[in-house]
């Protein structure tokens, strides 16, 4: 039967892509719409006189095979036979009525003509090749902020030995036309030499220009290793108050570069880092706390373009760290210095740099050597006097005990690798639940040599095979919010119909990213970091990691909107919230997640999954 054009134009407003069209043209697709009652007994009739057509689905629920593609379960506002228009091939149409519906049917010649508009042509394609079509993580305006610093850089690395006499760095550095100069000793960064430093450590202090450069450099100087972003040269910029910050080799530790104030803001579009920058200026636990309060209003206040939310994480955590640096530097006034070297270690979304307002504290100390009763007493002082800081600040205390105030939590370096051999030798279910937070850790204090020890060591432990499997299988025990047939499947026991996007999207994510990484040697514990990190030959192709950054980013933004909107801390977004883009985006999420989960658990587990 012939479909009243408003009608049409009514479905069609709440249909991406087509909702973004213009009046005129979202009119003159609904002009040739045909809409049909799709039911078994006149199902051949029916497909026959529409054979070319691009459906869109009203009601009902339908197998569908239009492609070389495997069968597909379909429902509620679903397309199906546009990849017979887009890859101009005919097809063969073949559909199994499980519920009878209604569906629209679009005739080819008006189906191409949409595709003139770019979105709608991106959205089918983006469907077709299984790829998440999220046009504004493209654009978004917080993305340089995620760049690896080897991008950023200007221009190679400029440095002399530490023998280096004062005149010849400053010939140097007026022949290279750079404000700073690294200094090195056997190839390793030892120190760096300003334009201020010659102005107030060599002219005004009388230093003789034949002297070693190493008598006015500054020494041991903060530095970042290459494979970091952005956005951490920023902050760590900003809590030192520097201007110059050199770039090393991660493994190597040579010189790769310097991030100066000017790259920064050559780069920069917008200033969120004022927070961070008020954080490390706290001279006690009352400024501390007074000024980390105010984090939830800066944020609901200065993120409200959606780009804003894909750094939101980064900036909690970047917080987060400073506080801990600010709370560990108060104890050590009144208590005096750590009799020995540790690491303050971070677990969980405070590692992985994607904290929420709903995040808790998960932490641990690494110690060089076990402590004697009397070094033991001042880690439990500090630990307990960290810990509560962070819950004054507001970064709440672990519901699961899974902090540096927990004696089970302050491991020796032996220690600590004789704790991963026994998670390597029996990775039960339970064990696995339980250890998962400790595969995503990073140092926010102390040693970091004394923890980068720890990840050496631990490396190959994490590799074998027997232990990637078991986590393939434990993660793929949680199934994505879909039902056979593409149907949200929503929280049970909610008075809305809403959907945990941290337990049933997001931590999958993290969870099979974060198995490819530890199978290839990759100690990053960002999910995106890992991601870029990932080496050819992995076993996750180049595309389907863009489609997951795509994804994370994608979510991320999504819970991070509900939570600031609404001033809540929960992840449980309720689809109604959502555009119709953004369900069908949703929808195309969480159908790469499970095909994530599918492909981890062939790749590590055999095809296993009990």
């Amino acid at each position: 039967m012939s479909a009243i054009p408003q009608q049409v134009t009514d479905f069609l407003k709440s249909s991406a892509p087509f909702d973004q069209m213009d009046i005129d043209g979202l009119k003159a697709l609904a002009s040739h719409a045909n809409l049909i009652y799709l039911a078994g007994e006149q199902k051949q009739q029916l497909l026959k006189d529409n054979r070319q057509c691009l459906f869109l689905i009203q009601s009902g629920q339908f197998s569908v095979k239009d492609s070389d593609r495997p069968v597909r379960h379909v429902s509620e506002g679903d397309y199906f036979n546009y990849a017979a228009t887009l890859d101009n091939v005919s097809y063969p149409l073949e559909v199994n009525v499980d519920k009878p519906g209604l569906v629209y049917c679009f005739p080819p010649e008006a189906f191409k003509r949409t595709l003139h508009y770019g979105f709608v042509a991106d959205f089918f394609r983006g469907t077709r090749a299984d790829m998440l079509q999220n046009q504004a993580v493209v654009e978004s305006n917080s993305m340089w902020l995620y760049k690896p610093l080897n991008e950023v850089m200007a221009s190679a690395p400029v440095w002399a030995d530490k023998a280096t006499s004062i005149r010849d760095a400053a010939l140097l550095m007026t022949e290279k036309n750079v404000s700073s100069l690294l200094i090195t000793a056997a190839e390793k960064v030892v120190g760096i030499v300003t334009d201020r430093d010659l102005r107030s450590r060599v002219l005004a202090a009388g230093v003789g220009s034949e002297c070693p450069v190493s008598d006015i450099m500054t020494e041991k100087p903060a530095m970042i290793s290459q494979g970091r972003t952005l956005f951490d040269a920023i902050a760590l910029m900003s809590e030192r108050n520097i201007h110059h910050l050199p770039v090393i080799d991660r493994s190597t530790r040579q010189p790769v570069g310097m991030i100066t104030t000017s790259d920064v803001i050559r780069h920069q579009r917008g200033n969120v880092l004022f927070i961070i920058g008020e954080l490390a200026k706290a001279g006690n636990l009352y400024e501390l706390t007074r000024l980390s309060w105010q984090i939830p209003h800066y944020l609901a206040t200065h993120a409200k373009r959606p780009g804003d939310f894909d750094i939101a994480g980064k900036v909690l955590s970047q917080a987060t760290d400073i506080m801990t640096r600010k709370l560990i530097d108060f104890f050590q006034r009144e208590q005096g210095r750590a009799p020995m070297a540790y690491a303050w270690v971070v677990y969980g979304s405070q590692a992985r740099e994607d904290q929420t307002m709903g995040s808790d504290q998960d932490n641990g100390l690494l110690l060089a050597r076990e402590p004697d009763a009397e070094e033991a007493t001042y880690f439990a002082a500090m630990a307990e006097y960290v810990c509560n800081g962070l819950a004054k600040c507001g970064i709440k205390l672990c519901a699961g005990n899974i902090m540096a105030s927990n004696p089970e939590l302050r491991l020796s370096l032996t220690q600590a690798i004789q704790e991963a051999q026994r998670w390597i030798n029996q990775p039960t279910r339970a064990a696995i639940l339980h250890f998962n937070i400790f595969l995503d850790a990073r140092c926010a204090a102390g040693d970091a040599d004394l923890f980068r020890s720890l990840q050496q060591a631990r490396a190959p432990l994490l590799q074998q095979k027997m232990f990637l499997a078991a986590l393939a299988r434990h993660n793929n025990e949680i199934s994505v919010p879909l039902s056979m047939f593409q149907k949200f499947v929503y929280e049970k026991g909610s008075r809305e119909e809403v959907i945990d996007l941290k337990v049933r999207a997001i931590a999958l994510i993290n969870n099979v990213v974060r198995i490819y990484a530890l199978a290839n040697g990759v100690s990053l514990p960002s999910t995106l970091a890992r991601l870029a990190s990932l080496p050819a030959g992995s076993g996750l192709s180049t595309r389907d990691g863009e489609n997951l950054r795509d994804i994370w980013l994608f979510l991320n933004r999504l819970r991070w909107r509900h939570q600031l909107a609404k001033n809540v801390t929960d992840n449980l977004v309720a689809v109604s919230e959502l555009s119709s883009i953004e369900r069908h985006q949703l929808k195309a999420a969480f159908k790469a997640i499970d095909r994530a989960q599918q492909a981890a658990v062939m790749n590590f587990a055999g095809g296993m999954s009990q």
